[in-house]
């Protein structure tokens, strides 16, 4: 009885998902509109506006924001804090705001807790008051791990392309262009987590900011060592009149030095990463393999 409550309760859980999804997203025109009509013959007013907005435009977005202000009143603020700069090391992704991510940590929590909690009313017991704990405490916490792995993801690959670009940076100021100039054209030509960043640097320094500030901040945003070394030794050298081509030939070549030093770091690692699917996954089938044919003659041995 109780595997059926539950099985209902997640199915009505479910049920809830599927529709929102099903209703969500923008509406699309009734009707076509003659080019030919200027504007003014079709008056929109904000009625309209906002019915050609889907269900999450409407009603979920607000009712998030809403419930992740409230719960952000509650949150200490140094946790509010430290949230605010993984979601900027993360890259801010769209839709990932502060409010937004403690809200979906509350109904997460709220969600899994439930249904949980529902399987220790129909059966009390202390293992299942242990498992409607654990998934609420999974659930609130499910959010940091995605922030998490976004944030890694983005640290590897600016590890990653580092060296490239500050090579770039060094063919282009040895040809003559400033380091002002040479940043720009690395800007627009870049991709990657480190292009953006490039880019943004140069819209800081376009409204006023000055150079060294602008690229502190955006090891900050980052927050690798390898960078945070870059822009020191970069400001170093500026300061003490250093030239900067030669700054940069050698910051390129510890961080390639550093580079190939996290690839085989990364390479030791895969040996005890592949270890557990090994043993979970493929060990017990070449047993059944193995074994399986004289595990089936002893058992006809014996049943005779």
């Amino acid at each position: 009885m109780e595997l059926t409550v539950i099985l209902g309760a997640a199915a009505l859980v479910s049920s809830l998902f599927v529709l929102w999804w099903a209703v969500s997203g923008e509406r699309g025109q009734t009707g076509a509109i003659d080019l030919a009509v200027p504007e003014a013959s079709h008056p929109v007013d904000m009625r309209t506006i906002v019915l050609r907005q889907g269900v999450s435009e409407r009603m979920v977005r607000p009712l998030l924001e809403r419930l992740g202000e409230r719960a952000r009143r509650i949150t200490p603020v140094g946790r509010v804090a430290a949230l605010n700069r993984k979601i900027i090391r993360a890259g801010s992704p769209a839709g990932w705001t502060v409010d937004r991510v403690i809200a979906t940590k509350v109904l997460l929590a709220l969600i899994l807790g439930a249904l949980l909690l529902l399987r220790f009313t129909v059966e009390p017991s202390p293992l299942n008051l242990l498992l409607a704990i654990v998934a609420l405490l999974f659930g609130y916490f499910v959010p940091d791990g995605l922030l998490d792995s976004k944030v890694n993801a983005r640290q590897l690959a600016t590890r990653l392309e580092l060296s490239d670009t500050i090579d770039q940076l060094t063919v282009m100021v040895r040809a003559g262009l400033g380091i002002d100039a040479a940043i720009a054209r690395t800007a627009r030509a870049g991709k990657g987590p480190l292009g953006e960043e490039f880019t943004r640097v140069m819209q800081d320094m376009r409204v006023g900011v000055s150079r060294g500030v602008a690229l502190t901040s955006m090891s900050e945003r980052i927050d690798i060592v390898e960078l945070r070394t870059f822009v020191a030794a970069l400001a170093q050298a500026e300061k003490l009149g250093v030239p900067v081509a030669q700054t940069l030939q050698i910051q390129a070549e510890e961080l390639r030095v550093r580079r190939r030093q996290l690839t085989e770091e990364q390479a030791m690692k895969l040996p005890v990463k592949i270890l557990f699917p090994m043993v979970i996954c493929i060990l017990p089938v070449i047993f059944i393999v193995i074994l399986g044919p004289a595990a089936i003659r002893i058992f006809e041995q014996f049943s005779k």
